[in-house]
């Protein structure tokens, strides 16, 4: 089976540092690779995804700078993809908006995997191409769609690029974007309430320096709340792996939360606020706890030295596992190349691997 996966262009699959989207296509890419599938991926040239790649633009282009000029290069690189892959791939899964417009073109079966936040605006979009087959990346991300071929399947990780630490040191970590939705200003006050160090790793996008700035800046002191920059796939593992607990404060619905799984997968618990997907992913007592404010987590800290590094690492590695994701995301293909074709539409080369 062909399968095309079509990242957007202005990161690397996998991504440097930040890049939630880019991280799950090469975890997908790498496992559906495994299972035998021949997978093309559409991304920039820096990416290195262990995975057949092609690419229009060379270089990352990342923080975006000019919306516009973003949103063009977006739909030349997406027009290219498709047109490339058009006659040969029995699937395209494509993880952007503007990439919908293209499934109106005879030929594969088309994806989409839903990686923003429900807006009317979005529905109301997507309700315009009914044959696409929708993912959601959570049970909460689904049932606030109003879309009719949907389905969940949870993100996976490649537990193989995260160490189990069994021995934590006294500090706390977050790692995220440092915005208000994210929830920094909450993991300062509960370090601060706790007594408890806290290290903070994130990409510190242009449109929040003043938040930055106005309220994580001034509790810096480099020692009890250290901002340690971006992290990379090493920082991560040090940075998650040695920390008693992972914060995870946010202030918005969170439609999956993938940084939650890379520190369950070094044994760290997580000490979230509810939100979106976030039930869906800490299973409470087991891989952490869901707290209802700043009080109940400065609690809850009291008692996360129970909760074993192995133990936790078992918990996502059984429900959020690469080799998972990937499965399911064989038998979907599997399934829409074993339907009947739909009138107006033609299918090649759909003979299942």
């Amino acid at each position: 089976m062909r399968i095309a996966l079509i990242a957007p262009p202005f990161l690397s699959v996998p991504p440097k540092k930040y890049g939630g989207t880019e991280l799950f296509l090469a975890h997908l890419a790498e496992g559906l690779s495994r299972l035998g599938m021949d997978v093309v991926v559409y991304a920039n040239g820096e990416s290195k995804v262990q995975a057949e790649l092609r690419w229009l633009y060379p270089k990352d282009d990342w923080p975006i700078q000019d919306d516009l000029h973003a949103s063009l290069k977006e739909l030349d690189h997406t027009s290219w993809a498709v047109s490339d892959c058009l006659q040969q791939a029995d699937v395209v899964h494509l993880n952007s908006a503007p990439g919908l417009v293209f499934t109106r073109l005879q030929g594969p079966r088309w994806v989409y995997t839903l990686h923003h936040p429900c807006t009317p605006s979005l529905s109301a979009f997507y309700a315009g191409f009914p044959e696409v087959e929708y993912v959601a990346i959570s049970d909460f991300q689904k049932d606030a769609e109003p879309i009719k071929r949907i389905r969940t399947i949870h993100h996976g990780i490649d537990f193989r690029s995260y160490r189990l630490e069994t021995k934590k040191a006294e500090y706390l970590s977050f790692l995220g974007r440092i915005a208000p939705m994210k929830g920094v200003h909450n993991a300062i006050e509960i370090a601060k309430r706790s007594g408890i160090p806290l290290k903070i790793a994130g990409e510190i996008q242009p449109i929040y320096r003043e938040y930055f700035e106005s309220c994580v800046r001034p509790s810096l002191d480099g020692k009890f709340i250290e901002y340690i920059g971006e992290a990379h796939l090493a920082i991560k593992n040090e940075l998650l792996g040695h920390s008693m607990a992972m914060l995870f404060p946010i202030e918005w619905n969170e439609p999956f939360g993938l940084v939650m799984i890379e520190a369950m997968a070094t044994g760290t618990p997580v000490v979230a606020f509810p939100g979106g997907a976030v039930a869906e992913i800490v299973r409470d007592g087991i891989s952490g706890y869901v707290c209802s404010g700043v009080d109940e987590a400065v609690t809850r800290l009291r008692e996360v030295r129970k909760l074993k590094p192995a133990s936790v690492r078992a918990y996502a590695q059984r429900f959020f596992s690469v080799e998972r994701m990937a499965q399911d995301y064989l038998a979907l293909y599997r399934e829409m190349c074993d339907e009947v074709p739909m009138v107006g539409r033609s299918k090649v080369g759909s003979q299942a691997a």
